[in-house]
């Protein structure tokens, strides 16, 4: 009963992650390329923190500090830019589809480094598998057509693989540090490691573009409502009800971007979509037993 609020709060959080593909869309509609939509995200929620995280600078021991790093790069940097630069060059619904593996490879992974889980794997495969046919039905929405792509694809398991060991990583600092440390350290690093690519592709500034308020209001909603404060949270949901259980709820965020996309971009939901959302919503359930 002590972990309710914590499913409540993964639920939460999935639902803006789900409509954070909306937003997204509507700043590259409006001329801002990918990587300049990650940095200022980012740059929001780094700035956003430093009014309530810790103000100690590093971890207790290298180990730890170099743990967080990887967890700046794999959920940061790496996740977003894989899976941005995936959407350039492949089928969105690829994408999509190859992310959503992140919650089996959060099992595997889980099964060789978090002996400690103590979850009934049964259940988890079997739930995981339901919810990703599901996952299948609402990307296709009716009109599913896989196309391979193999830089593309590539790119979306990479952004997959680098997310679950994000999940990971966070399973083993969120003992040792508070979660607004952790959270501020990953936003950090993220930031850090795609500074290199300035020099290759420089933030590009339009000052009537960024006035605009469709174009302010999206990215304050990605950097302090998606990336500050939900990471936070789900940060602290990964320590209390673990891994796994928390990664499954990624299942649901293709819903919510449906649900989201009829509402905001007017976008037609088939019998096939709807039929998709209930297989998750029944695999998530099952995995959760």
């Amino acid at each position: 009963m002590k972990t309710i609020k914590y499913h409540f709060i993964a639920l939460l959080v999935i639902i803006v992650w789900g409509t954070t593909f909306v937003a997204t869309k509507m700043l590259l509609s409006n001329g801002l390329p990918p990587g300049d939509i990650f940095m200022y995200r980012f740059l929001l929620a780094y700035a956003g923190i430093w009014f309530f995280g810790p103000r100690r600078l590093f971890a207790g021991s290298f180990k730890d500090e170099f743990l967080l790093m990887l967890a700046g790069i794999t959920g940061g940097s790496l996740y977003y830019l894989a899976g941005n630069t995936a959407l350039e060059i492949t089928q969105a619904s690829n994408v999509a589809l190859l992310a959503c593996t992140s919650p089996l490879l959060t099992v595997f992974f889980s099964r060789l480094w978090c002996k400690n889980e103590g979850l009934r794997y049964r259940y988890l495969l079997q739930g995981s598998f339901i919810a990703f046919i599901g996952v299948v039905l609402v990307i296709g929405n009716g009109r599913f057509i896989l196309r391979l792509n193999p830089l593309g694809d590539m790119l979306s398991l990479l952004a997959a693989f680098s997310w679950a060991f994000y999940i990971i990583i966070l399973r083993h600092l969120g003992g040792s540090y508070s979660m607004l440390f952790i959270t501020r350290k990953v936003f950090f690093y993220g930031l850090l490691s795609v500074l290199p690519m300035l020099a290759f592709r420089p933030l590009q500034w339009d000052a009537r573009t960024m006035m605009q308020p469709i174009v302010w209001g999206n990215l304050l909603y990605l950097g302090l409502m998606a990336s500050l404060i939900c990471y936070f949270l789900w940060n602290t949901v990964v320590k209390r009800i673990g891994a796994v259980r928390a990664s499954n709820y990624v299942y649901l965020s293709p819903v919510v971007t449906l649900a989201a996309s009829a509402m905001v971009l007017r976008e037609t939901i088939t019998l096939a979509a709807l039929a998709g959302a209930l297989l998750i919503l029944t695999g998530v359930a099952l995995a959760e037993r």
